[in-house]
């Protein structure tokens, strides 16, 4: 097995390596062991910061890519840079269907980050501006008509009270914006699964970040979302493309995915074979989250600390159940009947874009007969359009698993109108 240290005595006949000292993380939004193949995003973000910091303007970022190539990753990464600047960074999590959640979410963190900025005893005059725009942001009357507020400060007359979100974000963002320049510090948001805001929650976001670089003051945010999301935005707001860039990130280069099996394995006294690192990436496609699942299946199955290629294989059935179980198999259970027929057409076509008349003609319909199962299935964050009519999953190897969970295509039939 592995060299490193062992849940049994080497003595025995059978020796297993401790899994604690298993180097690759299959979690959701974990950090890798090393970060490759995000150079260029981290050093916009570095720029980002440093001008901002110096009173000047520079576009933030929305970071796109599709599920599993390490988007929640990167803003953690994003984070630490951040806060190695001193800067306060505020870290939201975008929840579908939460519209009447959202002025109450950005006010609480938005509180936290007024206290990361300075203790309350020693709040100047913006500070305590930026307090009483943020009471009249949060102010809300309950069933019973009581009153309910943040902060017990006088709420600011003529800001963030206008009960328009647009307007109301913009007054609170440029009053905290005011505070950390105040305090020589920066603001920065960060938001996750950015593609799930509501059309009026995106638009006000961007007319406030816009405001904010009007005033030139050091307050941003950055997202990350599937790739709809550049659409979206541009949707909302028209300058939208000249606040943000939209770098897109997928799968790793070879030789970066090479890096990525490799330099964990090697910090535990271990090393892939070539062939089997070969193997590996071939699997893999190079996606950042699947090579940590490779992996996490493969470390258990070497009999020796280098990995070879019958370790990969015999990984591979694990592998691909672990996923199966969790990654996908989440997605496909919430799907009825005719959307998993819908995906399953796609998965017949294979990977990549697909025409949606391609996949209504698998289907033995008209497009304009599956158009509403392919709006739901975008809607549900399982579909994106890449271009115009054209469909493609936003889980890579979907396909794939499509093909393992439903081995033969199955479509339901037509419901017919009663006409009695």
């Amino acid at each position: 097995m592995l060299y490193g240290k062992f849940l049994n005595p080497p003595n025995l006949a059978k020796v297993t390596v401790d899994p604690i000292l298993n180097p690759y993380t299959p979690n959701a939004g974990a950090q890798p062991q090393v970060m490759l193949g995000r150079d260029d995003q981290l050093a916009s973000f570095q720029l980002l910061l440093g001008r901002l910091q110096r009173g000047r303007t520079e576009q933030s970022m929305i970071v796109t890519g599709l599920r599993g190539v390490g988007k929640t990753a990167l803003l953690g990464q994003f984070r630490r840079t951040a806060l190695a600047s001193n800067w306060v960074v505020v870290e939201m999590e975008i929840r579908k269907h939460a519209d009447t959640d959202f002025r109450r979410e950005v006010g609480l963190h938005m509180r936290r980050a007024l206290f990361d900025l300075s203790p309350r005893a020693r709040w100047g005059e913006r500070m305590q501006h930026a307090a009483s725009v943020l009471k009249s942001f949060t102010v809300t009357v309950d069933e019973s008509g009581a009153i309910t507020t943040g902060l017990d400060v006088k709420a600011a007359e003529g800001r963030a009270d206008h009960d328009d979100l647009a307007l109301d974000l913009s007054d609170l963002f440029v009053a905290v914006g005011e505070a950390a320049q105040s305090a020589s510090r920066g603001v920065v948001l960060l938001l996750d699964e950015i593609q799930f805001l509501a059309t009026a929650q995106l638009e006000a976001l961007i007319t406030a970040l816009h405001r904010t670089v009007q005033r030139e003051v050091p307050i941003t945010m950055v997202g990350a979302g599937l790739p709809q999301i550049a659409e979206l935005a541009g949707d909302a707001k028209s300058y939208a493309e000249r606040l943000f860039k939209f770098p897109a990130i997928g799968s790793l280069t070879g030789p970066d995915a090479r890096l990525a099996f490799r330099v964990p394995a090697q910090e535990e006294g271990g090393d892939f074979s070539d062939d089997a690192l070969e193997l590996a990436v071939q699997i893999t496609d190079g996606y950042p989250y699947f090579v940590q699942e490779l992996g996490y299946a493969v470390w258990p199955h070497a009999d020796g600390p280098m990995i070879q290629v019958d370790d990969v294989r015999h990984a591979v059935e694990l592998y691909e159940a672990k996923l199966d179980s969790s990654f996908f198999r989440v997605r496909l259970d919430r799907s009825t009947a005719m959307q998993r027929a819908y995906l399953r057409a796609m998965a017949e076509l294979g990977p990549g874009p697909q025409r949606s008349a391609d996949i209504a003609e698998v289907m033995g319909r008209t497009s304009p007969q599956v158009a509403p199962t392919r709006a739901e299935l975008i809607a549900m964050g399982l579909l994106y359009t890449p271009e115009h009519g054209q469909a493609e999953f936003t889980v890579p190897h979907f396909d794939r698993y499509m093909k393992r969970a439903i081995p033969e295509l199955e479509i339901p039939p037509v419901r017919r109108r009663r006409t009695d």
